[in-house]
């Protein structure tokens, strides 16, 4: 169903396997919410899509109380779930909603569960954010505050297609052939590899290795790198640290190992760290941006574990 795009196909399962989310940016017509909804009928879950608008309130996400009247006359208040009560839920363009709707979006991420009155609602396992936004048009969007970026497991950058990859879409769309979509798993396997992904040996210079990377994007800490000193305000929250374990964990069982490697960490640090860092004014004016800065400095720390 998706032509190319296999780092965010990846990154996406990661997240799936991980208990995260995760937040994809990227222009119109990449085939993002092409890929949640092809997730959803081969895992059997239930799916959501949630279009962000200016207009759009937290009640529409969430749900509400509405108010029902029986047979007799009597009147009753009833909890009626909305779209965020799903297991796999796009938030399509989530910079464009106001930041009290994408707050109560973050909520349910954060804690699984919805509030409404007295009554809290658990929101069943597996639960996915796939949260898209468009780098462009950013004219009356709202930002989401680097707080909420940090709740956020993994940031994918879906890239335009290559030539080769454009021509079988456009062949695609020429000869119209329906792909059928097999279900391949459900709900209960999806449960059982998050907790085998939990088995994942940890060694301990391979957890240095984690710690090292996140501490050297912290300016102010002496295991800083030079780059991070220069043009990073703020470096990795240690929610960076922890998600580098647990996505690097789901990596090596995906390459077959039951063992974290390095080099797994390596592979997701990019799509983990990206929007965890936060630079400053000089990174501006000198024309650096995070996807510059940030190859260097996980080659270095690399180097220097080797």
């Amino acid at each position: 169903m998706i032509v190319g795009q296999q780092d965010v196909v990846d990154c996406v399962l990661i997240c799936l396997l991980a208990g995260g989310h995760v937040l994809l940016e990227g222009v119109p017509g990449l085939g993002k919410t092409t890929l949640l909804r092809t997730l959803a009928r081969v895992l059997q879950l239930k799916y959501s899509r949630i279009q962000f608008t200016p207009d759009l309130m937290p009640a529409d996400i969430v749900g509400s109380m509405i108010i029902e009247t029986s047979a007799g006359g009597a009147k009753s208040l009833r909890f009626q779930p909305g779209p965020i009560f799903a297991n796999l839920v796009l938030a399509d363009e989530i910079n464009r909603a106001t930041p009290k709707t994408q707050s109560a979006l973050l909520e349910a991420m954060q804690e699984h569960t919805v509030t409404s009155g007295t009554t809290t609602h658990e929101l069943e396992a597996p639960f996915l954010v796939m949260a898209t936004q468009n780098p462009i048009e950013m004219e009356g969007t709202y930002p989401l505050p680097e707080a909420q970026l940090d709740r956020f497991l993994m940031k994918s950058i879906v890239s335009y297609p290559s030539r080769d990859e454009l021509n079988r879409i456009v062949e695609r769309t020429i000869h119209r052939d329906d792909v059928r979509v097999e279900p391949v798993a459900g709900r209960e396997d999806i449960l059982e590899l998050r907790a085998v992904c939990r088995e994942v040996l940890v060694a301990p210079h391979v957890q240095d290795f984690a710690v090292d990377l996140v501490l050297a994007t912290q300016p102010e800490q002496p295991q800083a790198h030079e780059l991070a000193r220069r043009y990073i305000r703020y470096g990795s929250s240690p929610r960076g640290a922890q998600a580098l374990v647990e996505c690097g964990r789901v990596l090596a069982l995906m390459r077959g190992r039951s063992h974290l490697s390095i080099e797994d960490i390596r592979a997701v640090a990019p799509a983990v760290l990206r929007h965890r860092i936060i630079l400053n004014f000089d990174a501006h004016a000198d024309a650096q941006t995070v996807e510059t800065i940030l190859p260097e400095i996980i080659r270095s720390v690399a180097v220097a574990a080797a």
